[in-house]
């Protein structure tokens, strides 16, 4: 593999940064101080799964396929949360265009990066064992070089990484990592995923007093990293350059309210249950209709696409507080893919949605008290309040204070610059382009132009 010159590009995406985040940034200001910044248009559904895929391809759910944080496989009748490979993904990735064209390029914590076409690959995989435990490991390529990461890092702080002991400690694993692995490799082309503003934004709201702290805590993880990129790709080849991008994934809102799908649904009849010692669990495979959730927006899978139970499902989601679109068919626009579900709810911007399908809270099955990513059905973020005292998860999600999914559109008032997500990059770059804002989508054309690469080779 023949390096391009010696040219670097590192893409860092980052969820929840918004342009009035820099105040209290001043590494990053400092880094692009002399390049440029744009307003980022937040395709919907804005959260990871989903924007990642679409940033890393140029194109939309309906056409790479990745239509939420996880996947019902209804020919399995399947619920498959966080754990797909890269070959869900339906559309060439920045890599495999790069890989053409001779160009290296490493792929640190995309969601969906296992098995992935990039050169070099780190990505959390840690070993499930028969009686639920985990042991720590992660996937990398070469395979090898997990093995010497934990000899100079130990193991990836899984546990910070998601949950409520989540914090700094995991972005600084994955920048410090990257920096070994770009002293190593010297990719051209270098993605990594820095998640550590999603936390205290959930939990306490995106302006909250813990959410500026995390500002400062990322801002100096920047500073390190900056610093160990230079040295590992600046400074190795006389002429070198190294050239960065910090994208938004989607902005946080605040919110003061939830809505529950499976407890509409299951107040039209529709929900089938499994029967569990001291509670219930929802049967997907029996239900005529049920919502697998994922923040602001959710799939609603209707048993044989009935057309009959989708207009009974329509027709009473239009008028549940809290859901501002009711999307079925062609409406369902970017998510008019056969793995979306036959409903799809997007939330107002100031609500979000919570799996929850029990009515009393002594109904409710074991998992939902525990940090259980793969067996819920969508995104629980109340996860983040576990409550020590107990060792388990409350069950009131009223407890969330930001969210996100809905896209741009709603991310802020009309005007408010200050709240949207931002493009930012360095001279090298290359010009945003002649608008103050642009789309997610563009970002992998942005890659390959600053290679010099044609998008359809």
């Amino acid at each position: 593999m023949k390096h391009h010159a010696t040219k670097h590009l590192v893409f860092a995406s980052i969820p929840g940064l918004r342009q009035i985040d820099l105040e209290s940034m001043p590494n990053t200001r400092r880094l692009f101080a002399s390049g440029k910044s744009s307003r980022i248009e937040h395709s919907f559904p804005a959260v990871t799964w989903p924007s990642q895929a679409t940033m890393l391809t140029g194109s939309s759910p309906q056409e790479h396929g990745v239509v939420a944080n996880g996947f019902f496989w209804r020919d399995k009748a399947k619920v498959e949360m966080w754990t797909a490979w890269n070959e869900v993904i339906e559309q060439p990735q920045i890599w495999d265009t790069l890989k053409q064209n001779d160009i290296s390029s490493a792929a640190w914590f995309p969601m969906l990066s296992k098995g992935c076409g990039a050169d070099y690959v780190c990505m959390p995989a840690p070993i499930h064992q028969p009686d639920g435990s985990e042991d720590l490991w992660c996937y990398t390529k070469p395979q090898e070089f997990y093995g010497q990461l934990l000899e100079t890092l130990g193991h990836f702080p899984l546990k910070h990484f998601w949950g409520p002991l989540a914090n700094i400690k995991s972005s600084d694993w994955i920048v410090k990592s990257a920096t070994l692995a770009a002293a190593e490799f010297k990719p051209n082309f270098f993605y990594i995923y820095l998640p550590h503003l999603d936390y205290a934004a959930q939990k306490y709201g995106p302006d909250s007093e813990q959410a500026i702290q995390a500002l400062t805590d990322l801002d100096n993880t920047v500073g390190e990293m900056v610093s160990g990129f230079e040295t590992a790709l600046g400074s190795t080849t006389a002429g070198a350059r190294v050239d960065w991008m910090f994208a938004s994934e989607y902005v946080i809102t605040p919110v003061d309210h939830v809505t529950y799908p499976n407890r509409e649904l299951r107040s039209l009849g529709l929900l089938e249950f499994l029967p569990e010692e001291n509670g219930e669990l929802l049967d997907v495979s029996s239900s005529r209709a049920w919502a697998l959730v994922d923040h602001q927006f959710s799939h609603v899978f209707v048993k044989d696409s009935d057309p009959a139970t989708i207009e009974k499902v329509v027709n009473h989601f239009q008028s549940v507080h809290g859901i501002e679109r009711v999307l079925t068919g062609s409406a369902r626009g970017r998510l008019d893919h056969d793995r979306s579900g036959d409903v799809v709810l997007a939330s107002t911007s100031n609500s979000w949605q919570a799996y929850y399908w029990w009515e009393v809270d002594d109904r409710a099955p074991a998992l939902a008290r525990t940090v259980d990513i793969h067996r819920k059905l969508g995104y629980d973020p109340v996860e983040l309040h576990f409550d020590m005292s107990t060792m388990s998860v409350p069950l009131d999600a009223t407890l969330i204070k930001g969210s996100h999914g809905y896209g741009w559109q709603n991310q802020s008032e009309a005007g408010d610059t200050d709240h949207r997500g931002v493009l930012l990059t360095t001279g090298g770059v290359g010009d945003i382009g002649d608008s103050d804002s642009v789309s997610d989508a563009s970002m992998y054309g942005r890659v390959l132009e600053y290679f010099g690469v044609e998008r359809n080779t």
